[in-house]
This record gives C-alpha cells, structure tokens and sequence, in this order.
C-alpha cells in the first residue's frame, strides 16, 4: 500500500484564488480491482479504505471542506454547490463563493473544468457520451454570467482511439449538428471510435467558450495511472475538483 498520492494540475490560466486538481489511482489504500486512490462508495470497494483515500485526497490538497460528492445519472443537472446535499442526482456542480469544493467522479467519462477568469465562478461537469450528447457542458455553461470570460480544462477521459461505440451514438451527436461527424471514424459495420474530446469542444464553442484546454490522456490506454470501466468493468473512480480558495 502506498499512501502517497498522486493528482494532475490543469495546465490552463486559471486566475488566482481558482484551484483545481485530477487524481490518478497512483497511491491510495483500495486492494484488489479498484487498487489505489479510489474514491467511489459505489464499487465493490471497502467502505473503510474509501474514507481513507478522501481523507487523503482532502490533506494532499489542503482542500477548504469535504467536496460536494453527487450521484452522478449521465443527466444534464446542475446544482448549486453551496447548498446541495452530499449525494444529491446531478452531473454537474456550480459555484461562486469560497470554500466550496465541486466534484465530479469518473473512469473513462469525461471530466470538464470550469473557471471565470476574473476569478468569482467555477464548476465540474460530469460528461459521458449520455450526458455530453444531452447538453450537460450547455446547461454548466449556462450558470456564468459572462459564457465569453469562461476557460475550461478537459481532464483525464477515454482517447479516441479505444472509444468505440455504435451508430445510436453518433446518431444522438450528428441529429442537427453535422458537424460532429468529423469525430467519428469508422471501424466495423455499425461502429465507430468517437473522439470525446472534439465532441466536447465543438459543444464548448457552440456554447461560446473558446479556450479550451486538457484532453490529451486516455484513461483505456494507462492502466497504472487511471481507471478504466470499459477496460476492466469491476474498477474505482478518480475525482476532479475546482474550488476557490478562502480569501486572506
């Protein structure tokens, strides 16, 4: 067991007092198939070493308070941070004051970011094929007051070239926006590998968010760094956070 965790920083220019973080599995106390920072209470994990890893997860990163850990639904739902309750259904977190800590949880799914760059605003989106098809990037952007100040950072999420999903799902991205169909590329009959990545930032920008940032890992393809679900179905979930900091 190594306890020593490990977290990526996205690489964007978030303004001061925004924080935010991606954990890896690197580290942790989880045995078995979810070995490492797990973070879900949902998996066939100890409940015991889960508690763990979030204490873990809170001390490495000096977090302000326990995140705000949603029931993710592959839904469009967001809520406000500062007064859902832990658990509540949605796929998306907002907030604009200090000491409160978006979450969303993944394994393949795509995490999305969210900062204002004056620096009073941030959010984490949860968006698998479902949710991202759904409008759950929109709806998250939709909470800023000023969509033209927002960056975001796509994090850790399955690549292009290990996604393979079939025609329903291009179908749910291509209806009304011919544009996506340059994120697919075909494989077998009735299948295609997507590129979540360019599916988000074409709804990004749809959504008038141009600086986009992230979205060059790929959670199938690095098995000693991330969780997979599609590469190994029994498996934890990794955390990515954005919160302001208290002022000073």
């Amino acid at each position: 067991m190594n306890e020593s965790i490990r977290v990526l920083r996205p690489e964007w220019p978030a303004p001061p007092g925004i924080r935010a973080a991606s954990t890896t599995r690197v580290g942790g106390l989880s045995q078995g198939d979810c070995a490492g920072l797990n973070l879900a209470f949902h998996v066939d994990d100890d409940p015991a070493d889960v508690t763990r890893n979030r204490a873990l997860l809170r001390e490495t990163l000096a977090l302000p308070g326990e995140p705000l850990w949603l029931s993710q639904v592959h839904g469009r739902v967001v809520v406000d941070a500062a007064s859902a309750h832990q658990g509540t259904e949605a796929d998306a977190s907002f907030s604009t004051g200090p000491g409160v800590v978006c979450a969303v949880m993944t394994a393949d799914c795509l995490p999305v970011l969210f900062a204002d760059r004056a620096g009073g605003a941030a959010a984490a989106a949860h968006a698998g094929w479902r949710g991202l098809a759904g409008g759950v990037l929109e709806e998250t952007v939709a909470r800023f007051e000023v969509p033209s100040r927002v960056i975001a950072w796509l994090g850790p999420a399955i690549g292009p070239q290990a996604f393979e999903v079939g025609d329903e799902v291009r179908a749910a991205f291509c209806e009304g926006h011919a544009e996506a169909d340059r994120c697919f590329r075909p494989t077998r009959p009735g299948h295609w590998l997507a590129d979540i990545y360019a599916l988000a930032r074409l709804r990004l920008a749809a959504a008038g968010i141009r600086d986009v940032y992230g979205g060059g890992r790929c959670t199938y393809s690095e098995p000693e760094m991330f969780y997979s679900y599609r590469r190994s179905r029994r498996t934890g979930r990794m955390a990515s956070l954005i919160w302001l900091e208290e002022a000073r």
